[in-house]
């Protein structure tokens, strides 16, 4: 289930949905692979379908809220990940979480795990999720940061974004954006990717 299509607090109860806080449990994948002509890191993230009803054409990274059947959360951003873009688990390296971060409509948490992946991987979207994946220079997406006006609902606010080309990634997924930046080491001599931050076993629990 898109990251971007969870259900709301009104929804059935089960899926391990909830800590005591009432917040309801839910992971992503950050993948990151080094390509190019000068070998730079690049982020993967998906668009939405854009005839789907709810955040139709909007950007986010792979993932969904927590399953009863997942042993923890690094576990769930893998699974959504398959499920989504055809990401195959054997392909994935986990480097680390990235501080959570919370929707406000929705009441979920988010945890994210940064991972990098081969250069050149085929994806296989889900045909009533995903209409595209985009694989984005990180250095690009860096430079992209603004400040713009989004409509919902009939409404206009004022939001940090990131806009590359013709996609305007805000929200959730830009904050994830702005915590990875802060917490990726460039790439070593070999062009291995690694994080400021604590292991994935620190974070990744239910």
């Amino acid at each position: 289930m898109s990251a971007f299509t969870w259900p709301s607090d009104a929804s059935p109860a089960g899926h391990d949905r909830q800590q005591a806080d009432g917040q309801i449990q839910a992971a992503v994948l950050v993948p990151l692979f080094i390509a190019g002509e000068t070998p730079e890191p690049h982020v993967v993230l998906t668009k939405r379908r854009a005839d789907l009803r709810r955040h139709a054409g909007e950007i986010s990274f792979p993932g969904g809220r927590k399953d009863a059947d997942d042993p923890d959360l690094s576990a769930t951003a893998l699974r959504e990940a398959e499920e989504e873009i055809g990401l195959n688990r054997t392909q994935v390296s986990l480097l680390g979480p990235l501080p959570t971060t919370s929707t406000f409509a929705t009441n979920y948490v988010i945890h994210p795990f940064v991972a990098t992946i081969p250069a050149g991987t085929a994806w296989t979207l889900s045909a009533k999720e995903v209409d595209e994946v985009l694989e984005l220079p990180l250095e690009e997406v860096r430079a992209a940061k603004t400040v713009t006006n989004i409509e919902r609902r009939g409404i206009t606010f004022q939001t940090d974004a990131y806009i590359v080309g013709d996609n305007v990634i805000w929200g959730a997924t830009a904050r994830i954006l702005a915590h990875l930046f802060e917490a990726l080491l460039p790439p070593d001599a070999e062009g291995n990717l690694a994080l400021k931050s604590a292991p994935v076993s620190a974070t990744n629990k239910p």
